[in-house]
């Protein structure tokens, strides 16, 4: 999932940023992005607004050279994020083994 210029814009708003360094900021969303992906699931950055602020808030501890806190700081969103993806692929597993 590309970082679509409304994210980028959202995080240079909440962090009071200029124009003129973009394509680091939305190297730090996307690696942010991917790397909540990988530990919670498959969330689209830019439909579900709890996985999008998790991405900004990781980004802005990247940003700030503070990632050490991050998870720390998140995990109960992290866990929450993660048991409510393998809930959700356990009701579809249940569903489709109903049809069958």
């Amino acid at each position: 999932m590309s970082i679509t210029p409304d994210i980028l814009n959202q995080f240079k708003d909440r962090m009071k940023l200029d124009d003129g360094e973009d394509d680091n900021l939305i190297h730090i969303l996307s690696a942010s992005n991917q790397e909540l992906v990988r530990v919670c699931g498959a969330y689209d950055i830019n439909t579900d607004e709890t996985f999008r602020e998790l991405v900004l808030e990781r980004s802005r501890y990247v940003y700030n050279d503070a990632m050490e806190y991050f998870n720390g700081h998140f995990l109960s969103q992290i866990n929450s994020l993660g048991i409510e993806k393998a809930l959700e692929e356990i009701v579809l597993e249940d569903d489709t083994n109903a049809t069958i």
